[in-house]
This record gives C-alpha cells, structure tokens and sequence, in this order.
C-alpha cells in the first residue's frame, strides 16, 4: 500500500500529539482539536531558532543553550 505524502506546506509532526494531550490533561484542562498542531508549530520554530543560533556561532552541533531565548 502506497504511503500518502503529507503537503509542501505542511509541517512534520514534531511532538507526540498523544504525550502531549495526556500532559496537558494532567492539569485538568480540556485541549481543543487545534492546540496540538499550534504546540507543533512553536516546536518547529525553537528547532529553526536553534539551529540558526548554532550556525551562528560557527558550530554544526545544537547544545541545550542553543534553545534559550532571551
């Protein structure tokens, strides 16, 4: 069976939709059918922001302070 490909624009799934719905439920709130796909946006750009901080600083390996925005 042939796999269906996902759209130019579409954003790969960054998170584990399933882990993070059972997270926030965990805090006694409900999570509407769109919060998960915005939580995967704001992963993508942290990766992005990361990424670019690293090559920055002349380096091709993302440590933990490349995520630390301020």
């Amino acid at each position: 069976m042939a796999k269906k490909k996902k759209k130019a624009a579409e954003a790969p799934d960054l998170v584990v939709k399933s882990k993070c719905k059972e997270a926030l439920k965990a805090h006694d709130v409900n999570v509407a059918a769109d919060a998960l796909d915005g939580l995967n946006t704001v992963v993508g750009w942290y990766i992005e922001q990361a990424a670019a901080r690293a090559a920055a600083n002349g380096r091709k390996t993302v440590r933990a302070h490349d995520f630390h925005i301020g």
